[in-house]
């Protein structure tokens, strides 16, 4: 995956279901860790219009957790490693963080969803963190929206489901 311009926000997500995704996909073969220690997940979010596939787009297939998800993970595989999820109809797609290489990942900017991490995880207060998403995580992705003409491209390049749900 390339990525071009700057990222919309740069987050570490502790929802249950990015929790469920990481802990299926560490199962794969020689897959790629994408949950931190503390079960939280580090995204990237870019306007889908700022993102190509430049090699390998034949061995993306989607990973859905129920049939009904409105969230596709899309998963490499070749190599099993997950590379970014996509809100069905969304207009930024949100890259694992740990894909892009290491000098271009730019720092985590907040922590969303804390409501949902692991009992007994504390969580630092080096970054401003919320229970949900928050107004400016929310604000940031609508200003992404208008300045896109309030347009969704469509991803066309990801295959089909690997089983009945991606799994």
């Amino acid at each position: 995956m390339r990525a071009v311009g700057s990222p919309i926000v740069t987050a570490a997500c502790y929802c249950q279901s990015c929790r469920t995704a990481g802990e299926i996909f560490a199962a794969l073969p020689g897959a790629s860790p994408v949950l931190n220690g503390d079960g939280s997940t580090d995204f990237v979010l870019f306007r889908k219009d700022r993102i190509n596939c430049v090699r390998g787009a034949d061995q993306l297939h989607e990973h859905r957790l129920a049939p009904t998800s409105k969230t596709r993970r899309v998963v490499a595989t070749c190599c099993n490693t997950p590379m970014f999820l996509e809100f069905t109809g969304g207009h930024w797609l949100t890259l694992y963080r740990n894909r892009l290489e290491e000098e271009a990942r730019p720092p985590v900017q907040m922590r969303v969803m804390t409501r949902d991490r692991r009992p007994g995880v504390t969580i630092a207060d080096d970054l401003p963190s919320y229970a949900g998403h928050s107004g400016k995580f929310m604000l940031k992705l609508i200003g992404a929206w208008a300045a896109m003409a309030f347009r969704s491209p469509d991803i066309d390049y990801v295959k089909g489901a690997l089983d009945g749900h991606g799994t």
